[in-house]
């Protein structure tokens, strides 16, 4: 049971717990904790999402750049 941690191990852990956090703050700390959880389960979603828009096409015709096309340098003055 998770990792060799018996009932009594995990009871000593909640006493722990309790005696460090006190029994007052221990709603409001796993309502921050469930709170923190939910943004990054959000911010993980939204990231998939951006990463499945963003792939690029894999042949030069799908994106509409003419593969014959050179490329244009910014520094170079192309007008007579």
């Amino acid at each position: 049971m998770l990792g060799g941690l018996t009932g009594w191990h995990l009871l000593a852990l909640v006493i722990i717990i309790l005696l460090l956090f006190g029994a007052a703050k221990l709603p409001a700390l796993a309502k921050s904790v469930g709170q923190s959880a939910r943004v990054f389960k959000g911010e993980m979603k939204a990231m998939k999402e951006d990463d499945a828009t963003s792939v690029t096409p894999s042949t030069p015709a799908a994106s509409g750049v003419s593969p014959t096309a050179a490329p244009v340098d910014p520094g170079v003055d192309t007008k007579p």
